[in-house]
């Protein structure tokens, strides 16, 4: 039987402009900016469609992604598109959890307003970062990253050939040169505002877990598959603890794709900006079916194809 999966991007895949089409064309996704706009206490249309730098701080690049993401996710079911299965990349698994019915979209916007926030002070700015390893070939990234002096480790395992290090800027570096000589095809700086999802942010997930445990979660009505574990988690106590993990430990994405294929998923719609969950999927399974919905006009090809 075929089973379908929503899959929401992370952090990194935020532009102006994403989801003003929904914006203009779509009641249920405006009402969805409105509401962001009144809890946020600023103007998240401004802040998602209009050139600013702003949008590229994580304080505020996480309650924005989220509103976009949840504003076509509206548009999405209201033409009748659902789903067996969500998951989300990072900060996408808060999307993943409000389309799952385990957030409210209240709930989910408060709480990564203060994880934003929480990240993005965790580390003084220049000391930590992140960095795309890619390869032709497995490599042992895991082995070189703990041969290297200070904090760097796999941030995220995201597809075959791709691997993400993060940690203390200049191990991040030394790291990288022996990726290099080690056969890497390119070791590229991320664009982000910290090492996230390395122990350097231990700190912010224990914040976050005081957060957390003031939210109301319920148990996901999907099939929700987590970052930390690449299985499928239904009870809320353990899921907000599994979220609290999650800004300091691995993204095992790949190894969460691979479960749901195992599971008989076999369609995949990534909903948000850009499409490079789409990307990972076909370098993780050519035969899954794989569909982005970035725009109004994605959304009506999917319908038509689905």
């Amino acid at each position: 039987m075929s089973k379908t999966v929503f899959l929401f991007p992370g952090q990194g895949a935020q532009y102006v402009g994403m989801a003003q089409k929904f914006y203009d064309s779509y009641e249920v996704s405006r009402a969805v900016f409105e509401k962001a706009s009144k809890l946020s206490g600023y103007s998240m249309e401004e802040l998602c469609f209009t050139e600013n730098s702003r949008l590229d701080e994580t304080r505020y690049t996480q309650p924005a992604l989220l509103t976009a993401c949840c504003a076509i996710l509206a548009a999405v079911r209201g033409e009748g598109i659902q789903a067996e299965a969500a998951a989300g990349l990072s900060l996408g698994e808060y999307c993943a959890l409000t389309a799952a019915g385990a957030f409210e979209f209240e709930d989910a916007l408060r709480t990564v307003c203060e994880r934003g926030a929480y990240m993005q002070e965790a580390v003084p700015e220049g000391q930590g970062m992140m960095a795309a390893v890619l390869s032709r070939r497995p490599l042992p990234v895991e082995e070189i990253c703990e041969s290297v002096p200070g904090i760097v480790s796999v941030a995220n395992d995201n597809c075959p050939g791709q691997k993400v290090i993060s940690g203390e800027t200049e191990a991040v570096k030394t790291a990288a040169n022996k990726l290099l000589e080690a056969g890497a095809a390119r070791v590229v700086p991320l664009k982000v505002s910290g090492p996230f999802h390395s122990p350097m942010l231990k700190e912010a997930g224990e914040k976050l877990k005081g957060v957390l445990e003031q939210i109301p979660l319920k148990t996901p009505e999907l099939t929700f598959v987590s970052n930390v574990t690449a299985r499928a988690e239904s009870d809320p106590e353990h899921i907000k603890g599994l979220l609290a993990r999650q800004v300091c430990s691995s993204v095992l994405w790949r190894q969460s794709m691979e479960y749901l294929i195992a599971e008989g998923a076999d369609t995949f719609i990534e909903i948000g900006p850009g499409k490079t969950l789409c990307g990972f999927l076909k370098k993780i399974d050519r035969t899954a079916r794989a569909f982005s919905v970035e725009t109004p006009e994605d959304l009506a090809q999917v319908k038509r194809m689905l």
